[in-house]
């Protein structure tokens, strides 16, 4: 007897305020985010695309969408990660990111991979 298919993939953000590449008096805050994706399911798949939805403190909002993730469209087993950092820049001093991977498992079974929303702070913004 085969076990059920289990498609998922869980998603860890860490992020970094960055100093030296920000203009406080022009109002251009950088910020990095390290992202760890990981194959918690028990079926090999593929991130194929990316769509993130970016917020500054004034509402206004950005979204990204492309192929992959810094060029790659990195195949994870079971129990695989793949991790990348990339960046973003806002015009406020706080904001938030969340958004979505689209997958492609080894069976052609597409499925979205939830990226939950976390907080792009300057340091002492937040109380």
């Amino acid at each position: 007897m085969t076990s059920a298919k289990h498609y998922e993939c869980t998603v860890k953000v860490e992020v970094e305020f960055i100093s030296d590449q920000s203009d406080i008096a022009q109002n251009h805050y950088a910020f990095a985010y390290h992202v760890k994706i990981a194959n918690t399911g028990n079926v090999a798949a593929q991130l194929i695309s990316r769509h993130w939805i970016i917020r500054d403190a004034n509402g206004e909002q950005n979204e990204v969408k492309g192929l992959g993730v810094v060029g790659a469209q990195p195949l994870l087993n079971p129990n695989e990660h793949f991790e990348y950092t990339s960046g973003t820049v806002l015009t406020t001093p706080m904001g938030e990111m969340y958004g979505t991977y689209q997958m492609v498992a080894d069976d052609g079974t597409q499925f979205d991979v939830k990226i939950p929303p976390f907080v792009l702070a300057m340091p002492r913004v937040l109380h």
